[in-house]
């Protein structure tokens, strides 16, 4: 029999829990397509002091992971489970089971998303505890455990990815539950807690950010669109380039979007189902650069780093995006709505910038510096220079 005495043995501390279950929640949010159908979620707001981890099955199971500067609390309920308060006739939670709840964390027992509406005692059939300088999680020590159950409180199947955290036992659980192949490597990737990249992201689900996803998602959302159009000269409207241009390496090059000053973004290589393709910027003046491996990093590049000329021409932090964060003190705020919008990854200015920089470089070795179609000596300059510092 597995009951929550086993789960406490198996737990990590409150750092490593906290941890994965952002991790958690971060999977389920990129591999699903509907939010309505996400089973963890992390909310580190979710009252005052308080970072909340929460799962719902969707079948009446769920559990919630309360975490205060005090410590933590772990609520469970099983629909099924004999241990239920619905199952009682008294209609309260089964002796033993929160009795012992140490005083600071008894008032999150109390929250009112845990009760249902006629029935005064929350709904519980397991749960834990730990106390910031505790050095183990603690249940209720005298438990009358119903016989006849193989998990009687429901903690072995609610919190299977809590006490096995391994990168397989996650993949084959979401694997199950959304019907089709996760990457093991970007299951490893987000547990680990590496910065989710668009790449990383459209491994998870590449359907969500693929080309047409990304350009059907920007036209149903006026307010990504006029940034994008303005600050972010990402036009989708300008798709006319001054000159028809060719490349070395022999892709096919298709103009995606322009820029208020004549540039022009291209998409180069075949169009393949969810599949990304780097992006090519000419400007009016007759450079180029590689700027992003895929659609989703030109617009995570667009809206993150306005300034992302000035880091070509060799500008790097505080400098690059200093006058535009004079003129809009709010992009930060805004940054993360577009983002957001576009179902794009949080990204930092630094791992924008590296990213851009990366890509540049390979822009003459690799065969990405254009020259116009049918004409001789007319090759671009590569727009990428030294650092100014």
């Amino acid at each position: 029999m597995s009951t929550v005495h086993e789960t406490a043995a198996r737990l990590p501390d409150l750092a490593q829990l906290r941890t994965h279950l952002r991790a958690l929640a971060i999977l389920d949010a990129r591999i699903g397509n509907d939010p309505q159908f996400r089973q963890y979620t992390f909310d580190p707001a979710w009252g005052p002091g308080i970072e909340a981890a929460l799962m719902e099955n969707g079948s009446g199971d769920d559990f919630s992971v309360l975490f205060t500067p005090a410590g933590a609390l772990i609520r469970g309920f099983d629909h099924e489970s004999e241990m239920s308060p619905y199952r009682r006739d008294d209609e309260q939670v089964r002796p033993g089971v929160i009795d012992d709840v140490p005083t600071a964390l008894r008032p999150l027992l109390d929250e009112p998303a845990f009760f249902e509406e006629g029935i005064d005692a929350p709904r519980v059939t397991v749960c834990l505890w730990r106390e910031t300088d505790d050095t183990a999680w603690h249940t209720g020590p005298a438990i009358s455990f119903p016989v006849g159950s193989g998990d009687p409180d429901g903690s072995g199947f609610l919190f299977h990815l809590l006490t096995d955290r391994s990168p397989e036992a996650v993949q084959a659980h979401f694997e199950d539950y959304y019907e089709r192949p996760v990457p093991l490597d970007a299951i490893r990737h987000v547990l680990a807690g590496h910065p989710l990249t668009p790449a990383i992201a459209a491994s998870l689900n590449p359907a969500t950010l693929s080309d047409n996803a990304l350009i059907h998602r920007i036209a149903a959302q006026p307010e990504v669109a006029s940034y994008l159009s303005c600050d972010g000269e990402f036009d989708l409207a300008r798709t006319d380039p001054i000159e028809s241009i060719v490349l070395p390496n022999g892709l096919s090059v298709e103009p995606v979007a322009g820029c208020n000053a004549g540039g022009t973004h291209y998409l180069c290589g075949p169009a393949v189902p969810d599949g990304p393709r780097p992006v090519l910027y000419t400007d009016s003046e007759g450079r180029a650069s590689l700027i992003a491996e895929s659609l989703a990093e030109a617009l995570t590049l667009a809206v993150v780093l306005p300034s992302w000329h000035d880091a070509l021409a060799g500008f790097r932090p505080p400098a690059l995006n200093a006058d535009y964060l004079d003129d809009h003190p709010d992009h930060p705020t805004v940054r993360d709505r577009l983002l957001a919008a576009l179902r794009l990854p949080p990204a930092t200015d630094e791992e924008v910038l590296g990213r851009l920089l990366n890509t540049a470089a390979r822009t003459v070795p690799d065969g990405f510096l254009p020259h116009v179609r049918d004409e001789e000596e007319s090759a671009f300059e590569p727009m990428l220079e030294p650092s100014a510092e």
